[in-house]
């Protein structure tokens, strides 16, 4: 193969250059219509249109006291554990990780948190139906431990609390249950 003086890589460089930057501004002059186009079909969408369904959220404010009411009953028990409250989709709205609580606790309580919205009911419930259906446990990013409870609105699941760290599942979802319950206070 014949090497290339450095005056032919110079120009052949430029001419790569060329042909990508001239692709980037034609992919750039298209996009920029994108937004004018979905503007117009958002306007068009009627909100009363049978292809639209509402869902009910937990409000940042809201997740965070939940939060913290189980942080706090767990203090009061001198447990040290972690707290996850995830939305209806098993998207993390706030964790906060009590002091003293074990590096492994994040991860478990946001999984205890997710597994418990997915299917409305305590994790502990959850745990009991890996008898039956063991391959439950491999869905990815569950956990089928006691420690996470569902929150509900209108009889549906909004949320998911979960906890971890305390010596027992069975205190885990104690402390969710408080966090829970200060939703309706």
């Amino acid at each position: 193969m014949k090497q290339l003086s450095p005056r032919a890589r110079v120009l052949t460089a430029a001419a790569v250059l060329g042909v990508v930057g001239a692709g980037t501004v034609g992919a750039v002059s298209a996009s920029a219509d994108a937004p004018a186009a979905a503007a117009e079909a958002a306007v068009g969408a009627d909100a009363g249109s049978r292809n639209l369904t509402q869902s009910t959220h937990l409000t940042v404010a809201a997740a965070t006291k939940a939060a913290q009411a189980t942080l706090d009953a767990a203090k009061k028990e001198n447990q040290r554990v972690t707290v996850a409250v995830v939305d209806r989709n098993g998207n993390t709205i706030v964790t906060l990780r009590g002091d003293g609580a074990g590096p492994q606790s994040y991860e478990s309580a946001e999984r205890k948190a997710y597994t418990a919205v997915s299917w409305n009911a305590p994790t502990s419930e959850l745990a009991k139906r890996l008898t039956q259906t063991p391959n439950l446990k491999d869905i990815p990013g569950t956990l089928f431990l006691a420690g996470g409870a569902p929150v509900t609105a209108k009889g549906a699941p909004v949320a998911g609390i979960g906890v971890a760290g305390a010596p027992s599942g069975d205190l885990d979802e104690k402390f969710a249950q408080a966090g829970v319950a200060a939703l309706g206070r």
